[in-house]
Parts: structure tokens; sequence; C-alpha cells
């Protein structure tokens, strides 16, 4: 005899009315690939890439991509390794390596950044990132045009306070400056068009930055769940204030040293990832 639903006016099913979840003839994990939930795991490369560098060390450009894909697919799990959403596509924000030469401040020593270490783990990073499944790699750029020198944040503290007098100061007392552009603006339209046009309803982000703000509000007004991974760094509070969750998955780095000046903090730092 097949039972009446609990639902007034509804129709009972063959199979098992009045129950949520289907039994007997499905398979267990059934709602696992059916699952309501679809998910767009947004990554800010050049965040994650020196948090990764805190976290894991020195790593191949091959296996920084491996790491970043798989702590991305991380996100669609439950505490328990349980998959619980649906992947619809992990977007990954850089820009390509600066292709300019010029000469150092001091010394006057002509140089070319085309070629260099950090150039080339980077192009193949990005290589790697196109040969990874449900990837899409959105490519801002580094202007040559607005490529400066600047002093080292220490060794500035130590001019202005006397500690080295301007006379030694030379070329490795310099850092270049170099800025993306068009990488925040393509993550920021990217989060419009996802929630407009309700290809997901949940958005995650990896980042820690706060110009971030305005998208993730947009996004939650939109209904979208936004969650935000900053790998253990220190976030902003305007940034907490405006998203739906906190969650990161990757270890959690360990402490430095007390006394150790020259380790970094939790803070973004400014040199490229090295070559493994």
């Amino acid at each position: 005899m097949i039972e009446p639903s609990s639902a007034l006016g509804s129709r009972p099913s063959l199979m098992n009315p009045g129950n949520a979840e289907p039994k007997g003839f499905f398979p267990p994990d059934l709602l696992r690939h059916t699952s309501p939930t679809v998910t767009a795991v947004l990554v800010d490369a050049e965040f994650f890439l020196k948090r990764a560098r805190r976290i894991f060390g020195d790593m191949s450009p091959q296996d920084a991509a491996r790491k970043l894909h798989k702590m991305a697919q991380e996100h669609l799990n439950d505490r328990r390794g349980c998959r619980i959403a649906r992947l619809y596509r992990i977007f990954v924000y850089d820009a390509p390596p600066v292709t300019w030469g010029g000469h150092t401040p001091i010394g006057k020593k002509s140089f070319d950044l085309t070629n260099s270490p950090a150039a080339l783990w980077r192009r193949k990073f990005h290589d790697a990132l196109r040969g990874l499944r449900k990837v899409a790699l959105r490519m801002g750029e580094v202007p040559t045009s607005q490529v400066r020198w600047q002093l080292k944040p220490d060794v500035l503290k130590d001019l202005t306070r006397g500690k080295k007098p301007w006379s030694n100061v030379s070329d490795d007392d310099f850092r270049l400056d170099l800025r993306q552009k068009g990488v925040d603006m393509r993550l920021g339209l990217d989060i419009a068009s996802l929630a407009f046009k309700r290809q997901v309803n949940q958005i995650v982000l990896i980042s820690g930055d706060a110009d971030f703000v305005p998208a993730a509000k947009l996004a939650r007004r939109e209904g979208i769940d936004f969650i935000l991974d900053p790998m253990w760094a220190t976030i902003r509070p305007a940034l907490y204030e405006h998203i739906d969750g906190l969650r990161t998955v990757c270890p959690q780095p360990t402490k430095k040293p007390k006394g150790d000046t020259a380790a970094e903090d939790d803070s973004i730092a400014d040199e490229e990832f090295p070559t493994a």
C-alpha cells in the first residue's frame, strides 16, 4: 500500500513517499553529484603564490599549479572530505611576467627581466594552469611605462632614523615597483557576471585584498553565498564584514622565530615566487 505524501495536494511517490532523500533504487552518493550548490572558485594568483611560499616552501611551477588546483577543489568538500558542491570553474587571475630592460639606479648596470628566473618560473606556472581541468586563466598586464625603482622599506626606515648613511646606499637597497593592472577589474567583472547570470550560487575567493569588498557586497545582494579563503593571512575588518563565511583549507604556516626580522609575516610580501 502506498502511503500518502506529507504535503497536501501533492501526488505520492511510487518509490519512497514523504522522504526527501532517495533510497533503494538510487545509489547512495547520488546527492553528492546532484548537489544544488554550484561553486565558482576565484584565485588571486599573486596572493596565492606569496602565501604558498610561506606555507609550503619553494615549489616547482607544476607543483604550485597542482597545489592551487587541489586547494580549489577542497572547497567543494565538507570537513569530512565528502563532496557537497559541484564545481562550475576555477578562475585564476594573474599577469604575464614583465618584459622590461633598464639600468640599476646606482651602478647603472644594464639588465633585462624578460628571461629572468622569476619570469621563466611564472611562464611555466601559467602553462601548467592552462593544462588543468576546469581552469580559466584571466590575464592582466604589468605596464612597462610605470616600472619604477623604490627603496626597500627597511632601508628607507634605517635612512630616516640615521642608522644608515646615504653614502652607503647601493643597488641592493632598491627594488622594482611592478604593479599589475587590470587584474582586480577582471575579477570584479567576473563576480558580477556570475551573480547576475545566476551561473552559480556560491563563490569562493582565495585572496586577502579589501578592494574586492564592492564585488562581494554585490554578489551577496544577488543571493550568492560568498566565502573567503585568506590562507591564514590577517584580513581587514571591512572585508570580513561583507562575506558569508571564512574558510581556509590549507595547512597553517609555522610561526616565525622570535627576533627573526627577515622572516616573512602574514602580510603580502613584495618579492617574486622563487625558482625551485
